[in-house]
């Protein structure tokens, strides 16, 4: 037998060039650390509860009546593709299709990679408007199209879109706006007016546009208005949500994108060579957690807004400048205030400091001195350990 050989691929790298300045992401080594430090991990942004045992029994109903085992329809199992239909109206007044307007995807990561690769060609031009999940620049590469960020920068409190800078980010090239509101890493919520001057630019530029709204249930002031349901912006807009955000079972899978038939189409023909399928029973699951009365989702929010207050509490008394948020589960802090210039040290170092872990949100910006200072902390977690993390957080405050 002949001793195997290393595989043979010439002076070229193995890793594709479009995805070559994508290594391990930030949420798989801040965790490694969390793990390997004990330390509490406010990192990613997953809750350390379940979500309703009424789901979750209706999960186990799905897979012990044996449906959803097998393959389930591409686009997605009806009875979820009309709760769907049925989410959008109650909530929005947006009335879709669920035969033609709705298609389920393997979370909403999916939804996005396969409407960007759908939707974009090499040369194409995408404006994001930055810090990003990191997940969309990684997809727009491998679209082979290029990124353009427009920064959401602070302001009084909070961070705020400047929509002349996003106007002359427009060029001929542009095909697509990308946005996400409520707003991963800064939890902003993008207001009317904001809105408004987005929707007239991409019907002004014949724009299409991608919104990621998987927090739209977990706006703390006011309520969540989907792009969509502006004038002209239905027929140009794929939108994108998720159950994970919503009902606390991120490991389920379970996303979707509503949009004009022609946009689903496009969509879908990119997603059934991804994932195909996927999440079969808790298609079922979701179907009917999203039919739950408004008091789920009235306490939802209430209980994600405590949890807020209880963190960004502790993170003032230790004394990081905080960002209120308006959405989303996440706290965006400075830390400029403790002598620190680089956000990624920080958060390594952050463990060995007082025992909890972080995400540097320079991570999220092509523009890095943009973000430098910044450091993300979830709060989807148990009171208790909020509590704790306060607590350790202080320790910062006799350091400095």
């Amino acid at each position: 037998m002949t001793p195997m050989s290393a595989p043979v691929g010439g002076s070229r790298p193995f890793l594709n060039r479009r995805l070559a300045s994508f290594g391990t992401t930030i949420f798989a080594e801040m965790s490694a650390l969390a793990t390997s430090t004990g330390s509490i991990n406010l990192g990613q942004g997953f809750p350390d509860t379940d979500g309703p045992a009424e789901i979750a029994e209706a999960a186990s109903r799905a897979v012990l009546s044996g449906r959803g085992n097998q393959y389930p329809p591409g686009p997605g199992v009806p009875e979820l593709r009309a709760a769907i239909a049925r989410h959008q109206r109650r909530f929005y007044g947006l009335s879709y299709d669920p035969d033609t307007e709705v298609l389920v995807t393997a979370g909403a990561t999916e939804a996005i990679a396969a409407a960007l690769l759908a939707l974009l060609e090499p040369g194409d031009e995408v404006i994001a408007l930055e810090p990003f999940y990191d997940s969309y620049a990684a997809c727009i590469a491998m679209a082979g199209a290029t990124r353009v960020p427009v920064t959401l920068r602070p302001h009084a409190g909070a961070f705020a879109l400047d929509l002349d800078e996003l106007r002359a980010a427009v060029t001929p090239r542009t095909r697509l706006l990308l946005l996400n509101t409520p707003h991963n890493p800064t939890g902003t919520v993008l207001s009317a007016d904001e809105l408004a001057g987005i929707a007239a630019l991409a019907v002004e530029r014949d724009l299409l546009v991608v919104t990621d709204e998987v927090y739209e249930h977990l706006v703390f002031e006011g309520a969540h208005t989907p792009l969509a349901s502006l004038p002209g912006m239905r027929e140009r807009t794929v939108t994108i949500s998720s159950a994970g955000k919503t009902f606390s079972f991120t490991g389920w899978k379970v996303g979707w994108v509503t949009a004009p038939p022609e946009l689903v189409t496009a969509v879908r023909s990119a997603k059934q060579f991804l994932t195909y399928v996927s999440s079969g029973p808790f298609q079922y699951a979701i179907a009917e957690a999203l039919d739950l009365p408004d008091g789920y989702y009235d306490d939802f929010r209430a209980d994600m807004a405590r949890k807020r207050d209880i963190l960004s509490t502790g993170l003032k008394a230790a004394g990081f400048e905080v960002y209120a948020p308006a959405g989303t589960y996440f706290i965006t802090t400075d830390i400029a205030a403790f002598g620190e210039r680089d956000g990624l040290d920080f958060c390594r170092r952050l463990p060995a400091l007082c025992g909890v872990v972080a995400i540097p949100n320079q991570v999220f910006y092509d523009d890095k001195a943009a973000g430098a200072t910044q450091v993300r902390f979830a709060f989807c977690k148990k009171d208790s350990v909020l509590q704790e993390a306060a607590t350790r957080l202080g320790r910062l405050s006799r350091l400095s």
